[in-house]
């Protein structure tokens, strides 16, 4: 058999063939590629269906070593590229680095090429600092310096070259044609140019034209005026100076009718370019004055400023009443002021663009503001403020005050010109200046206050003119202790009076202000004779609500001195109206009802009927203004004058005195009001009779539960109580009802000491001690005090128990007795025994001998 036929079989079998595609598919697993092949070489031994036999793994492995001499051949193929592309890269990194280097060589020798042409320029003498040690100062600089020095020389040889063919033009000719040209060209720098030589050629005319100025003798040179032939200047036919003013004029007023143009077409560039031009001119006055004088807003207000205020007669009538609330600041000023707050803030906004000094305009519209708008609306306003009532004057001078003040911060806070920032200290200082200036005519010196203590004694006088009259008419002559207490209140008090008729029949005196007062004194213009007005026993009283009103008229005071006057015066003017209030309120006012009480008082301590103690609740009153005039006086005014030792020290002094004169004079009224009490109690006490205890029926004590004496003295106390109550409260009054308990206590130990007792009088004296006792518990007491009052009922109990009772109760006898202890003294133990019908008895004599 031919082996090597086609259809011969090798004798070792092939295994399968594989690329390098094979293994670089990227589905290429190893272990499925193992299984495989070991699942083909198992199928084929099955379907030979010879029997089994052992793996024959050459062919494998031939395929794995074809495969194995593939993999190395391309493994030495990698290696060679590998190998030539290191090698590439290890070139291009040398060209790199010599690239750089080149490169970095390059640079620094640009960098030297550079510091050594710095160093050139800025040292020309080839040395790195100059002979003095300081760096030298740029070429390139100094160059350009000298290239703008050279260029100014070359505009001012220029300009003098101009500036002598305008002064030859206009001497020779009497035209300025030149000037006129630029002039006619427009542009702001054209017209800062012309103003220029303009002023240039005035000083020259005025140099070397004398004659134009009214100088025809000049200095004399040689012959010549001021340099020029006098001969010359002879013949000359024209003035220069009057066509160089003429011009100057026109110039002016072509440029003011620029500025104006463009104001009402709001075209603030131009209108800063015209400014600039005139503060070159002329300062900028003129721009400024036009700017200002013909602002529409004073156009409008000259043409209001006839106007009247526009208040109407309620309203003034309403500012001039002390006890109305003040109305306000007046319209017509308000609605000035308002408008001025809106003028200026829009204003000040067309300043800062239209003016480059926009700091210098604004002051002086600030300065008109003020000085016209708003001055004269205030003078009219309180004009008409004085011919109301002095009331009505302050309290205008006051809102126009507070109002005008708050527009000055309102203004500060604004900034004006630099809105939103606050405003510049200049602008502040210049509306602190228009503010003080307003007002220094109405509060400098003593012009202010003295207007407030006028008004103020106006108002006290009308208030207490009724309360005077009483009072005067009531006076008599007080002779004694009075007279001292009384001669200072009764000067004060007719003062007061007089002073207030007087001022009603002032020629000064306007209606308003006759009509208020007349109210407040309750006075009725029909009658002819204030003397013979008819007033009540109840308008002599003090009255807490009148006091009020004092105080609320002078609060008000207070309050405008403290925003009107200066810091620096408020001491001296606090102590002013401090002064005034202690005289008004204090002595003509309360001290007068204390002397009318004490007075009263005095007269009934013998009087032979029941005392009339109403007089006693015009002490409350009097108290309670005391106390609020203390308060007031402690809190307030002292506390106002602290910048001030010395004043604040004489203000403590004069209310101390007066509030201690008070105090005297209540203190004496309480003390003779108390000897009245004890006088009418004793008087009462001495209506006993004699035989009111010792009743011989027993149906007299069933049908009388006390004396007729006990009564009486009882119901006198209990009215004492009520009005006591109605005097004084508190501590006061549980002093001044003990220190009077004590007094009638002790009235009671000795008037039951004088009268004899039988066994059924003695109940009749316990009634009536019982009667006593509860009218005095109706008091307020001390604790020692009550106790003092219970001792009475002990008395009642002496006379009606045995002897051998006596005998206990003498065991417990005080040795001296008083209202510190319960216990009675053996003193009065035995004037109460003594008084006994059976005092000469055996048992109570033993009772009186164990004593």
């Amino acid at each position: 058999m031919d082996r090597t036929g086609s259809g011969s079989r090798a004798l070792f079998p092939k295994g399968p063939n594989f690329t390098l595609e094979d293994f670089s598919n990227k589905d290429f697993i190893v272990r499925d590629f193992v299984d495989s092949l070991a699942e083909n070489a198992v199928s084929q031994n099955r379907r030979s269906g010879a029997a089994q036999q052992a793996f024959d793994p050459k062919p494998l492995i031939r395929s794995f070593e074809n495969a194995l001499e593939g993999l190395g051949s391309l493994s030495e193929e990698l290696q060679e590229k590998e190998s030539e592309l290191l090698t590439q890269v290890r070139r291009a990194e040398i060209q790199h680095d010599q690239t750089l280097d080149t490169l970095g060589r390059k640079l620094d020798l640009s960098i030297n090429q550079f510091e050594a042409l710095d160093i050139t320029l800025n040292n020309p003498n080839g040395n790195e600092r100059g002979s003095r040690g300081e760096p030298g100062g740029n070429i390139a600089v100094q160059i350009g310096e000298k290239l703008e020095e050279l260029d100014g020389k070359r505009r001012r040889a220029l300009d003098a070259n101009f500036l002598i063919h305008c002064w030859l033009q206009v001497s020779e000719t009497g035209e300025l044609t030149s000037l006129q040209d630029i002039q006619r060209q427009g542009g702001s720098e054209n017209k800062v140019r012309c103003a220029v030589i303009a002023h240039q050629l005035m000083r020259i005319s005025q140099r070397l034209d004398q004659a134009s100025w009214g100088q025809p003798n000049g200095n004399q040179r040689n012959g010549n005026t001021n340099g020029i032939n006098g001969t010359k200047g002879a013949e000359r036919s024209h003035n220069t100076r009057e066509i160089l003013e003429k011009f100057c004029e026109t110039l002016e007023q072509d440029l003011l009718k620029q500025f104006n143009n463009s104001y009402r077409k709001q075209n603030f560039d131009d209108m800063m370019e015209c400014a600039k031009v005139l503060h070159d001119f002329n300062g900028g006055a003129s721009v400024i004055a036009v700017f200002v004088n013909q602002h529409q807003f004073f156009i409008d207000r000259d043409q209001l400023i006839t106007d009247e205020v526009t208040m109407d007669g309620e309203t003034w009538d309403q500012l001039a009443d002390p006890d109305a609330e003040p109305p306000g600041v007046e319209p017509s000023l308000q609605s000035l002021i308002d408008e001025v707050r809106i003028i200026m803030q829009e204003e000040s906004f067309i300043i800062k663009k239209a003016f480059p000094y926009y700091e210098t305009v604004l002051i002086k519209f600030i300065q008109r503001v003020f000085q016209q708008s708003i001055q004269q609306r205030l003078e009219m306003v309180l004009e008409k403020a004085s011919t109301i009532s002095s009331l009505a004057f302050l309290r205008s001078l006051h809102s126009s005050r507070t109002y005008i003040g708050a527009l000055i911060e309102d203004l500060k806070s604004h900034g004006l010109t630099e809105h939103p920032e606050p405003c510049s200290a200049q602008i502040a200082q210049t509306l602190d200046q228009q503010m003080e200036e307003l007002f220094v005519p109405y509060i400098m010196g003593n012009s202010y206050i003295d207007r407030e203590k006028k008004s103020l004694e106006e108002l006290f006088n009308s208030l207490l003119f009724r309360f005077n009259i009483y009072h005067f008419r009531r006076k008599k002559a007080p002779t004694g202790f009075m007279a001292s207490l009384a001669q200072r209140t009764n000067q004060l008090m007719e003062s007061a009076k007089d002073a207030y008729l007087e001022r009603l029949e002032s020629s000064d005196l306007t209606p308003t202000q006759k009509a208020m007062m007349l109210r407040v004194a309750r006075v009725q213009e029909t009658d002819k004779n204030k003397n013979e007005i008819e007033v009540s026993e109840e308008e002599g009283f003090l009255s807490t609500a009148n006091a009020k009103r004092m105080m609320r008229w002078l609060a008000e005071s207070v309050r405008r001195t403290l925003e009107l006057g200066s810091p620096s015066d408020t001491p001296k003017d606090v102590a002013i109206l401090l002064n005034l209030l202690m005289i008004n309120m204090g002595q003509v006012y309360v001290e007068t009802a204390l002397e009318a009480a004490l007075e009263r008082a005095t007269s009934q301590e013998n009087v032979k009927s029941e005392p009339d103690l109403s007089y006693l609740p015009s002490i409350r009153p009097a108290v309670t203004i005391t106390s609020i005039m203390s308060r007031f006086t402690k809190n307030v005014l002292v506390r106002l004058a602290e910048s001030n030792t010395t004043v604040r020290r004489s203000m403590e002094a004069q209310a101390k005195l007066e509030i201690e004169a008070i105090e005297k004079k209540t203190n004496s009224v309480m003390k003779s009001t108390m000897d009245v009490i004890i006088n009418w109690v004793t008087k009462s006490l001495a209506q006993q009779k004699k035989l009111d205890f010792l009743p011989r029926d027993e149906l007299d004590l069933v049908e009388s539960l006390q004396t007729p004496t006990c009564t009486a003295t009882c119901l006198f106390l209990s009215r004492c109580t009520t009005l006591l109550v109605q005097t004084i409260d508190g501590q006061n009054l549980e002093n001044f009802t003990s220190e009077l308990a004590l007094a009638v206590q002790r009235l009671l130990f000795e008037h039951f000491k004088k009268f004899k007792v039988n066994a059924t009088g003695g109940l009749m004296v316990t009634k009536d001690i019982a009667r006593y006792v509860s009218t005095l518990k109706e008091w307020p007491l001390s604790k020692d005090v009550e106790a003092a009052i219970e001792l009475l009922t002990e008395i009642g109990y002496l006379f009606i128990i045995g002897p051998e009772a006596l005998r206990e109760r003498s065991r417990n006898l005080a040795s001296g007795g008083g209202i510190s202890t319960k216990k009675l003294g053996k003193a009065d133990f035995k004037g109460f025994i003594q008084s006994r019908e059976d005092a000469r008895s055996v048992g109570v004599q033993s009772v009186l001998t164990g004593l």
